[in-house]
């Protein structure tokens, strides 16, 4: 596993449907190493901080297969590395292949993995198709974010380590969007997501506001 693109960009503002709409979404493929600070990468910033960015969503992952799959299902080969607002393109890593709580190394630095990516309305800014962040999401293709565990260095080409897996029970990517957006999650189910140590707790918080609200 390895990086193919380190992708970064400061907020800048654009003009939507005749309103002002400030957004760090178009990131730009930088050569060379780039530093991992605490929050974010080195020269990435983002523009709503009360929903993106912070400690548990310092750093965005997107591999190059979804990047492939999405060429092929909207016949747009303009879609390359970062696009999907990514901070690292990967040639691995599919979201039902790594689990919330997995560390990984990449170059100099660490990584715990945290949660999927859902997206907004700037997605669909970014690719020009207003309903797309509704399509991304249902095909089980989010990528996730990672919180920073040591700063370093990142750049392409560098390898992808996996150096812990998750403790206790495991649940990729994947499986935790199925749970998180279906209407009939179970108890037992929510059981498991609460054991996710990773998790921030305003995941868990809905998810258990989600099903007190269906037992009244």
């Amino acid at each position: 596993m390895k990086v193919l693109s380190v992708n970064v960009s400061l907020p800048k503002v654009v003009t939507v449907d005749g309103q002002r709409v400030a957004t760090g979404i178009f990131k730009q493929r930088v050569s060379g190493p780039v530093k991992v600070l605490g929050h974010n990468l080195e020269g990435d910033l983002q523009a709503d901080l009360s929903v993106h960015g912070g400690p548990d969503k310092a750093v965005y992952v997107y591999s190059w297969k979804n990047i492939e799959y999405w060429r092929t299902k909207l016949k747009r080969h303009d879609l390359g590395a970062g696009t999907f607002g990514e901070n690292l393109t990967v040639d691995e890593l599919l979201d039902d292949e790594i689990a919330i709580g997995d560390k990984l190394e990449i170059g100099t630095a660490r990584f715990l993995v945290t949660q999927p990516r859902l997206p907004c309305f700037k997605l669909g800014i970014a690719l020009g198709l207003p309903d797309f962040p509704k399509v991304f999401h249902r095909r089980g293709r989010n990528g996730f974010y990672l919180r920073v565990l040591q700063e370093g260095v990142v750049a392409a080409g560098d390898e992808i380590r996996k150096i812990e897996s998750s403790n206790g029970a495991r649940m990729t990517i994947a499986e935790f969007v199925r749970i998180a957006t279906s209407k009939s999650f179970t108890q037992a189910e929510l059981d498991r997501v609460l054991s996710l140590h990773a998790l921030p707790r305003s995941w868990k918080t809905h998810l258990i506001e989600q099903l007190q609200a269906r037992g009244k």
